[in-house]
């Protein structure tokens, strides 16, 4: 992993989420693809790119936190309907760690 570009990745990744995210609203495929891109794959790639952001925190309670939030969104669309709140508790985690734990420049 010492020649990848982390940065980069993780926002191929979010990309990549994001256009899952607006196939699944705009209707682009089936039904069945639809609903897949936007309540499984969009959640599976928002949780690896919370890993990946983890590489880049210093301390070691955000890594803890962004692999918990990474785990609830890649886990919650497999889980019961009435469980599935946990990916949207999860995103929103992550989301918030992100802008609470990236590194700061100096």
């Amino acid at each position: 992993m010492n020649n990848l570009n982390i940065p980069m990745l993780q926002g191929a990744i979010s990309i990549a989420a994001l256009l899952c995210l607006a196939a699944g609203w705009f209707n682009v495929f089936s039904p069945e693809i639809n609903a897949m891109l936007s309540n499984i794959v969009f959640y599976i790639l928002i949780g690896l790119s919370f890993v990946l952001a983890s590489l880049s925190y210093t301390n070691q309670n955000h890594k803890y936190l962004a692999y918990a939030a990474a785990a609830m969104c890649i886990a919650g669309p497999f889980l019961p309907a009435n469980l599935q709140i946990v990916k949207t508790i999860g995103l929103f985690a992550g989301i918030a760690l992100t802008f609470i734990a990236r590194p700061r420049a100096v």
